[in-house]
């Protein structure tokens, strides 16, 4: 880096313009090769927890959806239908990422049906101890349990 580059450490929008334009003029000496490694790990794993995250609490409202049909709401249909479009939106961006849903979906229902437990008045016992749903399912947009 040159000497009046701003370190990755000081000011990261001003190393990521810096380097932005080192890329530009490729310049490949004057780029903080092992800081821009990490910057795009750290954006893959930003994918995978975003979908993470997302498919979970879609776990807790289809749960919440087959478990409580009395108190089923439109507020939890649009957060089913919301979190599948979130879903969907990532994978269309990242399609390497179809296959991931189906690789965590049981990690990912272990902390839904905890969480179910809490939103809910029933235990997580009262809950499968196995996801009742498939991911084909889970994504359906036009499946509900």
């Amino acid at each position: 880096m040159s000497r009046n580059a701003p370190a990755y450490e000081d000011d990261f929008v001003a190393w990521l313009e810096d380097q932005a334009q080192h890329a530009r003029r490729q310049e490949i000496e004057s780029l903080d090769l092992e800081n821009i490694a990490e910057e795009l790990e750290g954006m893959a794993r930003s994918d995978r927890r975003e979908i993470r995250n997302r498919l979970i609490v879609l776990l807790v409202h289809l749960l919440k959806h087959k478990f409580q049909p009395r108190r089923r709401s439109r507020g939890w249909r649009a957060t089913i239908a919301e979190q599948r479009q979130r879903i969907a939106t990532v994978i269309d961006d990242s399609p390497s990422l179809q296959p991931f849903p189906a690789s965590i979906i049981n990690r990912c229902y272990a902390d839904a049906r905890s969480q179910a437990a809490l939103e809910t008045s029933l235990s997580a016992g009262d809950f499968p101890e196995t996801c009742p749903f498939s991911v084909e399912q889970a994504l359906d947009p036009n499946w509900l349990p």
